[in-house]
């Protein structure tokens, strides 16, 4: 029973991982004051970038590196139309994800159905990992587990203990007078929209060369939207979404549990999007003052306007 209990929290915590990296992105660009959706677009640019890049040079960690200048490199495209061309965020973010569905689609053709030869193996940590029942659940993972972890703990005390995290909040809350205080407002928002890139080419890495170990077009299977969804969810904190991604994480494995059931293979392939559903219900019901919500965000905001 220990091992069954044991494997299924692991699980979890492997389906979790990839959402957790892209809302921390997403945190972090929407503390900012931009809002984008095209995080679906950018995993699928990560994840196609990634397994090209591992099976052609047989190193993983080459794969990641070049996921997350990938989805740097596309979020550039949204920045460019967000911040520059102060054009409506919604729609830039919408563009850019059927860019990068469209271009990984492209790309990665030749390679679907191909497996790697050489694969992002678990890590487990010397003594920790022997630890009896905590020690294979939290110590005998992926390292892209524990990037997310770290990752997430360092973005919560960036944005809320530091100065270039005050800043990013300021950017976010009130650019007139962060601007007024010397901050360069575009600077902040292009580098919080590249890094949150980053975070979601990330993701994208960890689904193709960790979690599935194939390139599929698809692949990321809605997992954006469900980063967004999140995103509210944890009330832009990093932290938070610690605890929401793991939540989701157990819903994907949901879906395998109940399988033997006899439940309707389509009814459980919905349980992870009727859930995020329900999450934005919840959140939309609540006050909008209590949701913590960056002040400008989804605003366009011009240098030197009064």
């Amino acid at each position: 029973m220990e091992d069954i209990v044991i494997s299924i929290v692991q699980r979890t915590l492997i389906a979790g991982t990839p959402l957790l990296l892209g809302t921390i992105g997403e945190v972090i660009c929407e503390r900012s004051g931009i809002l984008n959706l095209g995080v679906e677009g950018v995993m699928a640019i990560g994840a196609v970038t990634a397994f090209i890049v591992t099976f052609l040079s047989y190193n993983p960690w080459l794969g990641l590196l070049a996921a997350v200048i990938g989805g740097m490199l596309i979020s550039i495209t949204h920045a460019y139309a967000s911040i520059t061309l102060q054009s409506n965020q919604v729609v830039s973010g919408l563009a850019l994800t059927m860019l990068g569905l469209g271009i990984s689609g492209l790309v990665g053709k030749p390679y679907v159905g191909k497996p790697l030869e050489i694969k992002m193996h678990l890590m487990p940590i010397p003594i920790l990992s022997d630890i009896p029942f905590i020690g294979p659940i939290f110590f005998n993972q992926s390292p892209f587990f524990y990037m997310a972890v770290v990752l997430a703990i360092a973005a919560w005390f960036t944005l809320e203990y530091t100065k270039v995290g005050i800043k990013i909040r300021a950017t976010g809350e009130y650019p007139k007078a962060a601007e007024a205080q010397g901050v360069n407002v575009p600077l902040i928002k292009y580098a919080c929209v590249i890094i949150g890139g980053g975070f979601s080419g990330l993701a994208g890495a960890n689904l193709s060369i960790s979690y599935s170990k194939s390139w599929i077009e698809g692949m990321t299977a809605g997992r954006g939207w469900i980063v967004i969804a999140l995103t509210i969810f944890a009330l832009w904190n990093p932290m938070r979404a610690l605890i929401g991604a793991f939540l989701f994480g157990g819903i994907f494995v949901l879906q395998y549990l109940l399988q033997p059931l006899g439940i309707s293979p389509n009814f459980l392939a919905m349980l992870p999007y009727i859930t995020t559903l329900f999450v934005l219900l919840m959140v939309g019901l609540k006050d909008s003052k209590k949701l913590n919500a960056p002040a400008m965000l989804g605003e366009p905001y011009k240098r030197g306007e009064s």
